[in-house]
């Protein structure tokens, strides 16, 4: 008679705990151990040769309690149950209570745990079943993550519309965007340009011409010193939102971000508030006619360095 789940385990002395688990001989198809719960003194292995008789809900060891407690601690980690693998025909030769019936672990995967390799292998082999079918479509939604910045001229107004200096004045344009596999659209930006005196102009440049470069280090454009128009980004490097031209009660005319209470001076220069940087200048050009042209660019907000994502 087979032993069952949650029978007593008796000693030559006395009962010591009960079947908590059968381990089966995937050879012979028959059951080899037995796994007995210890009463809270943990689990040991104990081999079928060492049981004398088999009841209902009784199995009677040969051992002495202190010969079982003396075996090495049952070690989970060795076996798998049955529904984490298949041995053709064993269930037809057991006959417990239903409950954790184990094998021995494969030598070969000792090393790693049965459900992390089944589980691993299903990974593996759908993905390069997989991978021909998804790299098309990863490939197109990819593609704008790689897409070149756009570095070209745009044209914002004129410069005639710049009537003080060491003053903000918005120029409002708009441009047309591709994002992934949207549509194109055409969007409304801004920037603000300060026509600056030699003061402020030593304070952005600090002697010293600006130059502009792309993601590979080619040189896009050089912003002179002595070129007294400055353009700005039209969006606050605390968290991008949009700021003005405002008059503040002690510091004068300044640029006020309202979203977190930002402020920069005509420079750029941050006087008081939340954010990590100046404001971000841009590239600017002005014709003989006056046109005003910029690169129209963007910068990672809430960092102190400037990181361009448009």
């Amino acid at each position: 008679m087979q032993p069952q789940l949650k029978s007593k385990v008796r000693c030559a002395d006395r009962e010591v705990g009960e079947v908590a688990k059968v381990i089966m001989d995937p050879l012979s198809h028959e059951v080899s151990h037995l796994v007995v719960s210890m009463n809270g003194a943990g689990e040991r292995q104990v081999s079928m040769g060492a049981v004398q008789t088999v009841t209902d809900d009784l199995v009677q060891l040969r051992s002495s309690s202190s010969e079982v407690m003396a075996l090495p601690p049952f070690k989970r980690e060795d076996y798998v149950t049955l529904h984490e693998v298949e041995i053709p025909g064993l269930e037809r030769h057991i006959h417990v209570t239903p409950g954790e019936v184990l094998v021995p672990f494969p030598e070969l995967e000792r090393n790693v745990k049965r459900r992390k390799f089944f589980a691993n292998l299903t990974y593996v082999t759908g993905l390069f079943i997989g991978l021909p079918l998804a790299f098309p479509v990863l490939k197109f939604l990819m593609k704008p993550m790689y897409a070149p910045m756009d570095n070209r001229w745009l044209k914002i107004g004129n410069i005639g519309k710049v009537k003080v200096d060491d003053a903000g004045t918005q120029f409002k344009y708009k441009r047309n965007v591709k994002e992934a596999y949207m549509p194109e659209a055409e969007i409304e930006k801004n920037a603000w340009l300060v026509k600056a005196t030699p003061a402020v102009l030593e304070k952005v440049y600090q002697g010293k011409d600006m130059e502009f470069r792309d993601a590979t280090g080619k040189a896009l454009w050089t912003n002179k010193k002595d070129m007294p128009y400055l353009a700005f980004s039209g969006k606050c490097p605390h968290l991008g939102c949009g700021y003005k031209w405002r008059k503040h009660k002690v510091l004068g005319q300044v640029f006020l971000c309202p979203c977190h209470l930002s402020i920069y001076d005509a420079s750029g220069k941050v006087l008081e508030g939340p954010a990590p940087r100046p404001l971000d200048l841009l590239p600017i050009q002005v014709s003989p006619s006056g046109e005003v042209q910029i690169i129209d660019m963007e910068f990672k907000a809430g960092t102190k360095s400037q990181t361009r994502i448009v």
